[in-house]
């Protein structure tokens, strides 16, 4: 069974459901003015876009699954994704 649920934990695919844009996450950053605000959305600036954002966060969020996603958990990988 361990090697079961190790395997399934191994090859579970994170992904996210609906639409988001530079625009959207614009929208989202507005009324922070906090120091992680304005260098995530530096980098997705300098990106072009999301899609490298969405791809690394879950990618990263995949290593967190067995022990659970938290709201501390994802604004940890997105400054970590930000300062990179």
């Amino acid at each position: 069974m361990k090697e079961l649920v190790r395997y399934l934990l191994d090859n579970m695919y994170l992904d996210f459901q609906g639409e988001i844009s530079l625009e959207i996450v614009r929208g989202f950053l507005r009324e922070d003015d906090g120091k992680d605000a304005r260098q995530l959305l530096a980098k997705l600036i300098e990106d072009k876009g999301v899609d490298e954002m969405l791809i690394t966060l879950a990618d990263c969020l995949k290593e967190h699954l067995s022990t659970g996603i938290s709201d501390k958990t994802v604004k940890e990988q997105l400054m970590l994704y930000a300062e990179s």
